[in-house]
């Protein structure tokens, strides 16, 4: 897993060069410290931040654990088939055909013959939703794309909300490993009368939640705030493949020819060739 392999080659650097440099990671063990700057980032956190995206972190957490990206290229080809066959449907039946689809997706066949689609509630509901609008007829190419613009920047906001309370807390963390070290100067100096090895040791601590606050900030909090980010622009970019499909069917595209402008808004890595994007639909 890239998440953790990630973390596993923060702490080799760190903590590996401190021990081949004659350093003692029982020095570094100083659970006070920890609990300081911890229960300090934790608490600020809380404070910061509504519950719903308290928990969107929570829940994040262990998709970025599990690695990779979070949509594939099976997950694109999937998407484009569904496209495709709904707009044949439509343009077959007429629009008033792919109602049931739309109302009850759960329900359609249409829509079950694609789960890697029908998973994502956030790519169902915005297809469900626009092609309710295009079946209501009440709206027109240009107030479509408005309306989907809108809708898209509202979606990658909130998306991005649990990154930025994220990075906010990496943001606060060498303040907090300050408090922690002030502390434990504060605590050095009520132990001044005592022998050398003493003070030492405290000085030590004092300075371990200095490091832990800065190592944290930047060797964790700050690339998880990144990461959950990217996942948040990840999407963003399956709903923009989604808005291009539906504003070329509605502005009298064919089947093919409105799939065919999902695929350009995919990235290089994602995209799949016209033939084999062909190949795919007509099989599916």
């Amino acid at each position: 897993m890239k998440f953790i392999l990630g973390i596993l080659v923060v702490f080799g650097g760190v903590f590996g060069g401190f021990v081949l440099h004659g350093g003692n990671m029982l020095v570094i063990w100083q659970p006070y410290e920890y609990m300081i700057i911890g229960g300090a980032a934790l608490g600020a956190f809380l404070i910061a931040n509504p519950l719903r995206v308290v928990i969107t972190v929570l829940k994040s957490i262990p998709q970025l654990l599990k690695g990779g990206a979070k949509y594939s290229r099976e997950d694109y080809l999937d998407l484009l088939a569904l496209m495709y066959k709904l707009f044949t449907k439509a343009r077959k039946e007429g629009l008033m055909g792919i109602e049931n689809d739309v109302e009850e997706p759960g329900e359609s066949a249409l829509f079950q013959a694609h789960p890697r689609v029908l998973k994502d509630h956030h790519a169902v509901e915005f297809i469900t939703d626009y092609m309710r609008l295009i079946i209501s007829g009440s709206m027109n190419p240009h107030e479509l794309d408005a309306l989907m613009d809108v809708d898209l920047e509202t979606h990658h906001e909130e998306s991005e909300r649990p990154s930025h309370a994220v990075y906010r807390v990496a943001d606060a963390l060498p303040g907090f490993g300050i408090v922690a070290a002030v502390l434990g100067i504060v605590n050095t100096m009520g132990a001044i009368g005592g022998s050398i090895e003493e003070i030492g040791m405290k000085v030590a601590a004092a300075l371990v939640g200095s490091f832990l606050g800065i190592l944290l900030a930047y060797g964790f909090v700050g690339p998880t705030s990144a990461a959950l980010e990217s996942r948040a622009q990840e999407e963003a970019k399956f709903l923009q493949c989604i808005k291009a499909c539906i504003l070329a069917n509605v502005q009298g595209y064919s089947p093919q020819v409105a799939v065919e402008f999902g695929r350009k808004t995919m990235e290089s890595d994602m995209r799949p060739g016209f033939a084999e994007l062909e190949e795919h639909v007509k099989a599916a």
